[in-house]
């Protein structure tokens, strides 16, 4: 892997823990990006560099997140089973669908190239799998939304 497809990768894994921790601590956008630019992006921690990671990509892809959360979140429900909304939906994931729904919304990047670094970072966060097909699902439903001509 290039060092700059790592930076990226690592961006997005930063921006997905971000949208996660804003959600389950009720802190605003500002200071959860305030403190991974501090504390998480290239740092040291117990002697263990954290990878560095790209601060533009995570920067746009919090705030693309919480500026068009409404409408992710309605293209994310709409992927989902009626009885599953996306607030019964584990946390992590929820912040999964955003962080990939802020890139596939403004397309930043072209569809299969979210859907193959976020399938990756559900891999990370979901080893059994289980949730990998789950997610590979929702997303092809979210981007075929977002980027009708791009399929």
């Amino acid at each position: 892997m290039t060092a700059t497809r790592q930076m990226r990768r690592v961006a997005r894994l930063h921006a997905l823990q971000a949208l996660f921790q804003m959600e389950v601590s009720g802190q605003d956008v500002d200071a959860v990006v305030r403190e991974f630019l501090a504390h998480r992006l290239g740092s040291v921690i117990d002697d263990a560099e954290l990878a560095e990671g790209d601060v533009d990509l995570f920067r746009t892809v919090v705030a693309e997140a919480v500026n068009w959360q409404a409408v992710i979140d309605q293209m994310t429900d709409r992927a989902l089973k009626a009885s599953w909304p996306i607030d019964r939906i584990d946390p992590t994931l929820r912040a999964l669908f955003r962080a990939a729904g802020a890139e596939l919304v403004t397309g930043s990047a072209p569809p299969k190239v979210v859907i193959n670094e976020y399938l990756e970072l559900a891999k990370a966060f979901f080893p059994e799998g289980r949730e990998v097909g789950f997610v590979n699902a929702v997303l092809d439903h979210m981007a075929r939304a977002a980027q009708p001509a791009a399929f």
